[in-house]
Order: structure tokens, then C-alpha cells, then sequence
């Protein structure tokens, strides 16, 4: 399964985000900027990402994006959702009833297609994965591993382009 770069780059907006003090914000300019990557394809994850609960959107000259809850109740599997839909990755169009060795009749097919249902299990598999690693475990994984220099230079720049609640 691949997923987009948008998951990859949502995942470590809302990971920056849940390290934020309180309600303080960054705007999408300065997660973009963060990152390296182009601003423009970036709201647009921000933007589902907002509308699927998991930040919040503030206009404003103290305007941006913080958590809409708390790190602890977002799990991966929310955030895979809100970027790439909720579709299965795997659609399978039953091409067993096809070619010169298909039947016609539909009692010939009793049972879903044996791929789809392996497909399906697998998935779903993926899924329970996915929904048990939060946020906030994510982050505390982060902060014991981290490079020392790099977190400094993390909290510099932070520092440098939170937004905080009027």
C-alpha cells in the first residue's frame, strides 16, 4: 500500500503541533516552512485535517492551526483518514467472472472473492496498527530519541513563530 506525501507531511504537522505549549498555533506558512514543503499543497492536509476534527483553524493576525483535542485521542489511523478518505485501498473487481472460464450464473460465485477477503484482512490489520499509535506516544518517542542539537534548534525556531490565544 502506498500512501501520499501528504500523510507523511499531516503526520508531522499535527506531531509539531502536540508540542506546542497550552493553545499556542503556528500558521500554515511556518509548518510549511518547517518542513520544507510547498505551502500550497500543505493547507490543503491542513484543511482536511481540520475539518476532520483533529486541528483547529484560527484567522486572525494570531491565526493558524493548533489541536482540536488532545494528542492522546488522535491516533495515525485518524490521520491517514483525514488525508486520503476512508475508501478501501484494495476494490476488487470480481475479474474471476470474467474470460472464457466464467459462468454466468451468480449462484456459480457462492462467496466473496478469496483475494478480496485476504486483501480486506489485511487491511484491517493495518488499520488496528495504525489506531493504536497516538499522538502523544509518537511524541514521547520523539523527544527520548531526538538529536539534542536538533531539538534546540526545533525550540529556537518555535520560539521564534508561535502564535499565542489573543
Amino acid at each position: 500500500m502506498k500512501l501520499s506525501d501528504g500523510v507523511e507531511w499531516a503526520a508531522h504537522c499535527v506531531l509539531l503541533l502536540a508540542a506546542l505549549p497550552g493553545e499556542a498555533r503556528l500558521s500554515g506558512r511556518a509548518l510549511a516552512e518547517f518542513h520544507g514543503v510547498p505551502e500550497s499543497y500543505l493547507l490543503k492536509h491542513l484543511k482536511a485535517l481540520a475539518k476532520s476534527g483533529i486541528l483547529k483553524s484560527f484567522s486572525g493576525p494570531a491565526g493558524g492551526y493548533g489541536l482540536a483535542r488532545a494528542a492522546s485521542e488522535i491516533s495515525m489511523l485518524d490521520i491517514v483518514h483525514a488525508v486520503e478518505g476512508k475508501s478501501p485501498a484494495f476494490r476488487c473487481s470480481e475479474i474471476r467472472r470474467r474470460g472464457p472460464c466464467s459462468v454466468r450464473d451468480h449462484n456459480a460465485y457462492p462467496k466473496p472473492c478469496g483475494i478480496n477477503r485476504a486483501m480486506l484482512r489485511a487491511e484491517q490489520a493495518y488499520h488496528t496498527a495504525l489506531k493504536t499509535e497516538t499522538v502523544s506516544d509518537l511524541l514521547t518517542e520523539f523527544a527520548g530519541t531526538v538529536d539534542p542539537r536538533i531539538a534546540a534548534l526545533g525550540q529556537a525556531w518555535v520560539i521564534k513563530n508561535i502564535r499565542n490565544a489573543a
